[in-house]
């Protein structure tokens, strides 16, 4: 693997034979649909993954991102809250809904594309208390950690498969801005991380981004809207990964986290991640 290309403007250089897999906690497609269309043109994603769509697959704008080129679609969507959607420019073969921790909720799409199964996920946030007696959410949340260290529901990463999405965890001490003071935080609780990193070691996954950029250094994908100026206090996250099966590993050649897309009007608290893939 290369190391991570530096990201300071919004275009992307083109990935000339190269699968570019965009993914992005979006939190409310329809309301950001502009920025969804802006991004395409300025990163030219193959492949854009959505999670957070917070609509029902009735008012799911396909449409005008059809136009914009990504005319092959699978998303699952619930009013108001979840949803996830895989948008592509290229033809999708076959496309599956899997359900986590007892519920049918929109939680996870697959479909297979350009010869890569492509699982597209947004784990549960899990709420404020990270006390799974007190807090029903955060239990769930576990829960759904355990099943993804399983097989039941998620293949061992074999052949050409690729993970992304908000997984709403901070596995690594410079995946938060403060180790010490989010231990007891949920997103970055031993629980949580242990979790997390049990999935990635049961099934063979391989974290692109930390591969790629290993710790110490810092790397965010999501601040919160409560921060006053996000970028001066940089009180960030890494909420949002990619992982690739090992087949894949020597094919990843850049990963991008696009910070610059946290000062766009109107955006999402997380911020777009990209990776190539060499053909």
């Amino acid at each position: 693997m290369t190391d991570i290309l530096p990201y300071a403007a919004p275009a992307l250089p083109p990935a000339r034979r190269r699968l570019r897999i965009l993914t992005w906690n979006i939190n409310s497609v329809r309301l950001r649909l502009p920025l969804v269309l802006e991004l395409a043109k300025l990163a030219a994603p193959d492949v854009i993954c959505l999670q957070e769509t917070k609509t029902p697959d009735e008012t799911f704008p396909g449409a005008p991102i059809a136009a914009a080129g990504y005319a092959h679609q699978a998303f699952h969507g619930d009013k108001g809250y979840n949803g996830v959607a895989i948008l592509s420019r290229k033809p999708v073969v076959r496309h599956e809904r899997r359900f986590w921790a007892g519920k049918e909720d929109s939680r996870h799409v697959v479909v297979e594309v350009a010869g890569i199964e492509l699982h597209n996920l947004y784990v549960p946030a899990g709420g404020d208390i990270a006390d799974p007696q007190a807090n029903p959410k955060f239990a769930h949340k576990l829960r759904f950690l355990e099943e993804l260290g399983g097989t039941t529901i998620l293949p061992k990463a074999t052949g050409a498969r690729v993970l992304v999405g908000d997984l709403n965890v901070a596995p690594y001490e410079n995946d938060v801005w403060s180790h010490k003071q989010l231990l007891d935080v949920v997103s970055h609780t031993p629980v949580e991380t242990d979790l997390l990193k049990a999935a990635i070691a049961s099934h063979g996954w391989i974290d692109a981004v930390r591969t790629l950029h290993p710790e110490p250094q810092r790397i965010y994908t999501w601040w919160s809207y409560r921060n006053r100026d996000w970028r001066a206090s940089d009180r960030g996250r890494r909420l949002d990964h990619i992982w690739v099966s090992p087949a894949l590993a020597d094919k990843v050649k850049a990963v991008y986290v696009l910070k610059d897309c946290r000062d766009w009007k109107q955006t999402s608290d997380h911020v777009p991640v990209v990776v190539d893939i060499a053909r």
